[in-house]
């Protein structure tokens, strides 16, 4: 069974539990998970619940050793207050061996944010960056405008609690954008999370352009990527048009059907 993945099962959705799909696959075989599990009550799953513990355990055995898992997640707040799931789940895969490389976080621009009369609206997710061994592969963005360039700078130096000003000299940065930061604004709702109407029949879609820039971060050309709850499919169909090769476990039927119609005619590798 693990020969049939390593052969014929890339670029393959199935429509099966994620420890069933896992199971068949060797050590050290994943090089990039991106995945958003159904957490606490936020998201009714048509009636599934996940096996959290062996899921983690089983995604460090895949990962290839260098690789990443990136786990998107959120709290409920149950009788006033935050359950912490989040934080529990990012411990637990501190305890069986991954290191926490980044704690990120996804906030959601314009429509979903949510909270009581009694606190500030929230409208953010938490994106767990965690890596199996040393990180292999970091291809950071660097997209935020470096306001520094060009600027006029002055030497300054102290001495015995005086401040001596130095002459005025002209520096250019070395680069005119910087890597951003660890906190990544997305749009939310239909034609911004996705343009794919389809992918809307999902209660909880991906914005594209998030698992995009984790997918160019965190891996190359080539690589094998995984989602173990893949939903609506923009983990796949990301892969798919950044040429990298996908793997996917769903269990509903009906999302399968959803990520086969969006990834159908993209071009894999």
């Amino acid at each position: 069974m693990t020969i049939e993945i390593i052969n014929t099962g890339v670029n393959k959705i199935y429509c099966e539990d994620c420890l069933d799909t896992m199971s068949r696959m060797p050590d050290n075989f994943i090089d990039l998970t991106v995945t958003s599990p159904p957490y606490d009550n936020l998201r009714a799953y048509r009636g599934y619940s996940f096996d959290f513990e062996n899921i983690a355990q089983e995604l460090y055995r895949v990962t290839n050793c260098g690789g990443v898992v990136v786990w998107v997640v959120g709290d409920a707040t149950i009788r006033g207050s935050e359950t912490g799931t989040s934080f529990k789940q990012a411990l637990y895969f501190k305890e069986i061996g991954f290191n926490l490389h980044d704690t990120m976080i996804y906030q959601k621009s314009g429509a979903g944010a949510v909270g009581s009369n009694k606190c500030y609206l929230q409208n953010f997710e938490y994106m767990f960056i965690f890596t199996k061994g040393k990180i292999n592969t970091f291809n950071l963005i660097h997209d935020r405008k470096n306001k520094r360039v060009g600027s006029m700078l002055t030497n300054t130096k102290r001495c015995n609690h005086t401040v001596e000003t130095g002459r005025k000299h002209r520096r250019i940065t070395a680069k005119e954008y910087g890597k951003r930061f660890n906190l990544w604004k997305y749009a939310t709702g239909k034609n911004t999370t996705s343009k794919d109407k389809v992918a809307f029949n999902h209660p909880a879609v991906f914005p594209e352009q998030l698992v995009n820039d984790h997918i160019i971060s965190w891996s190359n050309k080539g690589d094998l990527i995984y989602d173990p709850f893949m939903g609506s499919g923009t983990t796949a169909k990301m892969a798919v048009l950044n040429n990298r090769c996908y793997i996917g476990s769903e269990v509903s039927e009906k999302y399968c059907g959803i990520i086969e119609t969006r990834i159908k005619g993209i071009r894999g590798c």
